[in-house]
């Protein structure tokens, strides 16, 4: 796993990783730490004191596919398990990867994102989140899914993949997981999703960091869809496009364009209390709130990013070397 500046979160993640039930010889656990100053390090540096299959690897690139890629170079199992800070993970996790890669045959496999919360506010988020309208129907959102699919959350995937299609873009500061799954997939590999595999996320815990990590996302699409000239799915692409009808329908009309968005506040309101009935009045308002705040950040991400990006990369993309 990657990390930076993860004081908080760090130590539940690790303490749910060193519960597997999956044979503890076989398992050695690399975090690749991007310079954190916020005391992370010295809850790792106590960590791996307990226990000598924890491992602390520099990212001085800081970015989490240059940390994934150091992780997996120093690495030795026949099986390499993504995994994210932001999770905790059920103690038959790694069992149920490696399980399905065996019942399936599949290159990658993983779970459904099972959101969690420690506050109201996250409580809201993963009600959103649960929504079509929050981030269009992922399939690895949905826990009853099970069958072969174009992503999934985080994965474990056969290491012959990494031969084969090259590690993490480092050139992706973000979207690194879709962009490594749509070369596997372009590749001919299978990804499957498993609702044996149990692994809860833990989302932002403010309204700015969620507006940020979103951006993030559609910023680091954008660069995906240029850097292979197609999307395996439409989903990522329709905030933006409805971002673009959106200002196109101002510019004809403003009586139009405000009737577009009473539609559309109408329509979150009513899927936000759907969502989020189970929660106080308040929780069904930051739901409410949450919808834009993930559609119009990652449009706006997304636009900025076509721009940024579309004189930068060639017709041809190096891919990481597997050694150094």
């Amino acid at each position: 796993m990657p990390c930076l500046n993860e004081a908080r979160f760090i130590e539940g993640c690790l303490r749910s990783v060193q519960a597997q039930t999956y044979p503890a010889d076989r398992i050695e656990i690399l975090v690749a730490d991007g310079g954190s100053t916020d005391g992370t390090r010295g809850v790792l540096g106590r960590l791996a004191a307990e226990d000598a299959r924890i491992r602390v690897i520099d990212n001085p690139q800081r970015i989490q596919a240059a940390g994934l890629n150091r992780v997996i170079r120093a690495s030795s199992g026949a099986v390499v398990v993504r995994m994210d800070v932001h999770a905790e993970y059920a103690p038959d996790y790694v069992e149920k990867c490696v399980e399905a890669l065996a019942r399936t045959g599949a290159d990658n496999v993983g779970g459904a994102q099972r959101c969690a919360a420690h506050t109201p506010f996250q409580q809201a988020v993963c009600a959103a989140l649960g929504s079509p309208l929050g981030m269009g129907g992922a399939a690895y959102r949905d826990p009853s899914r099970e069958g072969y699919v174009d992503t999934v959350f985080l994965g474990a995937f056969r290491r012959d993949v990494f031969d084969r299609i090259g590690l993490y873009d480092e050139g992706a500061v973000t979207n690194e997981d879709a962009e490594i799954n749509q070369r596997l997939v372009q590749a001919g590999g299978r990804i499957y999703l498993s609702r044996d595999i149990h692994v809860r996320y833990f989302p932002r815990e403010t309204l700015p960091a969620l507006a940020r990590q979103y951006y993030c996302y559609g910023f680091g699409r954008a660069r995906t869809l240029l850097k292979h000239r197609r999307v395996l799915k439409l989903r990522p692409v329709l905030p933006f496009l409805a971002l673009v009808g959106g200002v196109a329908l101002l510019l004809v009309s403003l009586r139009w364009a405000i009737a577009a968005a009473a539609l559309y506040a109408s329509a979150t309101l009513v899927e936000a209390i759907r969502v989020a009935r189970h929660l106080p009045v308040a929780g069904i308002a930051i739901a409410w709130l949450v919808f834009p705040i993930l559609q119009l950040s990652q449009a706006v991400g997304f636009g900025v990013g076509l721009a940024a990006q579309a004189g930068r990369l060639g017709r041809t993309q190096a891919r990481p070397a597997i050694h150094d």
